[in-house]
């Protein structure tokens, strides 16, 4: 199959510049002005911008998370990150059943995504324990395209500081990277307990249950636990100030530390739990959206360097039958929310086109840092020759307001309801084929790749 794209306005994480592309095989194989090839499909960009394919390294389709199951799997999920300008996932598995191996999560992933994906894919292994079988296994982990590890602080499955110091010096010597939630599980679980026992239970006490000091504090702790291992420590989700300030003191010092964020922290605030008629139920995720003068910070922290990528933290259920499970009691709420299609619409619009953030700063956070932090660069999150043609067209003209009924994420909310955005993707490309034109997903069911990682080497 081959493809000529004509007049775009290429946008890298360092340079912008008018040229054509040709693209075979899905791969780019030419980058210059004025390519003329007969008889082969070609479409004119007309200067619009033309950026790698976004690359989102959080989501968690298919995942149970015991009091109910995402509405969201590799098919549905898959297809609302195309239409949104996104073309590689990395999903973070959900936990399988206690004392199982690495391989049993990685084995049922791949059987959830084969013939669903419809864009290309990889997963990170999921810490539920620490043993020497676990330690034993990551090497081959890493060997089958795995080099990226998550270890939960809270939840059923928290590891302690001495299991993550164990996990870090494991991957530290094996070319991994330590992927961390980052919470103190032991003042959220008090003050939930607090506030249930004083009738505390609307939405807005999820928020208070895990104050920002709560992840600073375990920020934190984990950049001392990995400063003694020299292990790459990645922060996912990162919402609040004190977090950012630990990691910018570790990260000036030397340290290997990355941080990811997530545009509910960087658009919403916490006013959205007093939404009357239980609507604030559907901003409940962890952590919590915070006060309003975090988003500055977190917008200061990606400019500055010191967070590197902006994902999205995917978990997706309904409101009206989930959520509302938790209209008297916050704890009986499923923590997540939809955002895998707006991700990158949400960033060029509060980004670049309200002078956040420059337009390469964005294709650095949403496909480039990604690409290399997780192993898959340069074959994604970059537009050069011998590249995959995962490209997206951006409209920078386009004003709209998101609305439900134009997604194409299976719940029936979302969370940005009504916030005007100013420029957004209107084509998908991936591996050559256009798989969404004007919002509308064109390709086919399981065409997704599997994409065997790098070991860690950003």
């Amino acid at each position: 199959m081959e493809l000529l794209l004509k007049n775009a306005n290429i946008v890298t994480d360092k340079e912008n510049y008018i040229s054509d592309i040709y693209i075979a095989d899905g791969i780019i194989k030419k980058i210059e002005k004025n390519i003329e090839i007969p008889n082969i499909k070609t479409i004119d960009i007309e200067g619009k911008y033309l950026i790698p394919g976004g690359i989102d390294v959080h989501t968690h389709f298919n995942i149970d998370v015991g009091i109910a199951k995402s509405v969201d799997d590799f098919y549905t999920g898959t297809v609302a990150a195309a239409c949104g300008g996104t073309t590689t996932i990395i999903d973070h598995m959900g936990f399988g059943p206690k004392g199982c191996s690495l391989h049993h999560q990685l084995e049922k992933y791949h059987e959830f995504a084969e013939k669903n994906a419809v864009i290309d894919y990889s997963f990170h292994g999921v810490i539920q324990h620490i043993d020497n079988e676990i330690l034993n296994e990551i090497d081959s982990m890493i060997s089958d395209g795995i080099p990226s590890f998550k270890g939960y602080m809270t939840y059923d499955y928290k590891l302690s500081d001495k299991d993550m110091l164990k996990l870090s010096y494991k991957l530290s010597s094996s070319g991994g990277l330590l992927t961390v939630h980052p919470e103190n599980n032991d003042i959220i679980d008090y003050l939930k307990n607090k506030f249930a026992a004083e009738g505390k239970l609307s939405p807005k006490y999820h928020r208070e249950s895990r104050p920002s000091r709560c992840e600073g504090e375990a920020v934190n702790r984990m950049a001392d636990i990995t400063s003694v291992t020299d292990c790459p420590l990645y922060i996912v989700h990162l919402s609040c100030e004190e977090g950012l300030n630990h990691i910018k003191e570790a990260k000036d010092k030397g340290q290997k530390i990355f941080a990811e964020t997530c545009p509910q922290y960087l658009v919403l605030d916490e006013s959205c739990y007093s939404l009357p008629e239980n609507e604030g139920l559907k901003y409940i995720c962890s952590p919590p959206i915070r006060e309003k003068h975090h988003q500055e910070k977190l917008w200061e922290g990606i400019r500055e360097g010191y967070i590197q990528t902006v994902a999205t933290d995917h978990c997706s259920f309904s409101f009206s039958e989930q959520k509302l499970m938790g209209k008297d009691d916050f704890r009986k709420c499923p923590n997540g929310l939809p955002g895998v299609e707006t991700r990158v619409a949400l960033m060029f619009s509060e980004g670049v086109s309200k002078g956040r953030i420059d337009i390469n700063k964005f294709v650095e956070v949403v496909s480039t840092n990604p690409a290399k932090l997780f192993g898959i660069y340069p074959q994604k999150g970059c537009i050069a020759a011998g590249s995959d043609a995962d490209l997206v067209v951006i409209d920078p003209k386009i004003r709209k307001k998101i609305t439900k009924g134009e997604l194409h994420e299976n719940t029936d909310y979302t969370p940005f309801e009504n916030i005007e955005i100013i420029g957004c993707p209107v084509m998908t490309i991936s591996r050559g084929e256009i798989i969404v034109k004007d919002n509308k997903f064109i390709g086919q069911k399981g065409r997704g790749k599997f994409l065997k990682r790098k070991p860690f080497s950003y």
